[in-house]
């Protein structure tokens, strides 16, 4: 079997920055830490899943906390007068383990300045056509259409699992451009998304090639 590695992680510090961003000395507090950061991530993700949230990054300093927010539609979860904000720094000030979180917990939010060329909100569409049902080719080579029309250089969707409710499950591949996975130059967005169907669980992993970076 081939030996994979996540094209997030192998272009750490070369063209990609860490997601969660502080330092802990005590072993007890680094795995609090983490712990914390993965709640909070996994519920940004499906309470703002309508506004196209792209990442959440977490940066951490001594008793405070910033949370930065990517997301294709800033209105949806800002608000009318930030009311939408605000309500959501009341639920995840219940998350944090800060003190005085009302006032040390900060939400910033950022437009993702292309939305088509986001690895996880292309997975995330994808997934959420399979489970209404929706042919998988069909939506598969739309999406590969969609993203390239956006200027991508390379695009590659992976279908895996019991794909249109057959017996035996399988992989479906969907590509097209240039997918250069080994060269670090090389601006790879990559995500994967589980869809939940009426046969069960299909994978959707979506590799996006946005370009190479300049060389200093």
């Amino acid at each position: 079997m081939g030996q994979k590695v996540n094209p997030f992680g192998f272009r750490l510090q070369d063209s990609k920055q860490w997601k969660s961003r502080w330092f802990a000395r005590d072993p007890k507090q680094y795995r609090e830490n983490i712990l914390e950061d993965y709640k909070i991530r996994r519920y940004l993700m499906d309470k703002l899943a309508l506004a196209g949230i792209v990442e959440a990054r977490i940066d951490r300093s001594i008793n405070k906390m910033k949370i930065t927010l990517v997301v294709s539609r800033p209105g949806v979860v800002i608000g009318r007068g930030g009311s939408g904000l605000e309500l959501l720094k009341q639920e995840l000030v219940k998350m944090v383990s800060l003190p005085e979180p009302e006032k040390n917990l900060e939400i910033d939010v950022e437009e993702a300045k292309e939305p088509e060329l986001s690895a996880h909100l292309v997975a995330t569409r994808i997934a959420q056509q399979l489970e209404k049902r929706m042919p998988y080719r069909r939506i598969a080579n739309k999406a590969v259409e969609r993203v390239m029309s956006a200027g991508a250089k390379g695009v590659k969707i992976a279908l895996a699992g019991r794909v249109g409710g057959t017996e035996v499950g399988r992989t479906e591949t969907f590509k097209d451009g240039a997918i250069p996975l080994q060269t670090l130059r090389a601006n790879i967005d990559y995500a994967q998304v589980p869809a939940l169907t009426r046969f069960g669980y299909v994978g959707v992993k979506v590799w996006i090639h946005k370009g190479e970076k300049e060389e200093k």
